[in-house]
Formats: structure tokens, sequence, C-alpha cells
């Protein structure tokens, strides 16, 4: 399997379970794995041969912007499922970190989904 990935796309929004959360944007790092088959697009050389990138930004984008959540567990559940929507995803691995939650360490949580 081939992968796309986006690393280190900083996000700010207004997630979380605590009421303190609630008052200002946090900072989110969010880095992406998407697994799919790149034999047709190293071949053409045309994107739409492939998964845009920016097309992935945008679900993760879209979805940060959305209803609050409470859990950054969801967030990443809501994501992969709008990825793997595309059939040519056939596998998704995202880490969501919350930068601003602590003062001596980042929280953060990993999924991999795949195609069934």
């Amino acid at each position: 399997m081939d992968y796309l990935h986006i690393d280190s796309l900083t996000i700010g929004a207004i997630h979380g379970h605590y009421e303190h959360e609630w008052s200002r944007e946090q900072s989110f790092d969010v880095s992406l794995k998407v697994g799919f088959k790149s034999t047709l697009s190293g071949e053409t050389d045309t994107l739409a041969d492939t998964i845009d990138y920016d097309d992935l930004k945008k679900i993760i984008q879209d979805t940060f912007a959305g209803k609050r959540r409470f859990l950054i567990e969801k967030i990443a559940e809501e994501i992969a499922t709008t990825m793997l929507e595309d059939a040519r995803v056939l596998e998704v691995t995202l880490t969501i970190r919350k930068l601003e939650a602590w003062e001596d360490g980042v929280p953060g949580v990993t999924i991999t989904r795949r195609r069934p």
C-alpha cells in the first residue's frame, strides 16, 4: 500500500470536555496518513488520478469548524469516516494532539480505520 501524508497541520477550534475549554479557541495538531494505490498517478502524473491533499485538508478543517465535540476521538472518527467515503482511500491513520491542554505534555489520540 502507498500513503499520502499531511503532517503537523495546526487547526484552531473550540472543542473539549471541560467548561474551561469552551471559552477560547485551542490549537490542535493534526497528522494524517492515507493508504491508497498510487500506481496510476505515478504513471500519468495527473492530479485527477490521485487523492488531492487539498481535499483531505478541507475535510479536516470542515470537521473542526463544525459543531463542538467533547472528545478528540469523536473528531477523529468523523474525519476518518468521511475520508473512507472516497473509494480510493483504503486506510486512514489520524493523530490529533491538543497543544495547549497541559503545560508539561501534549495529549492526543491516534486512530487507524480501514475499508472493510
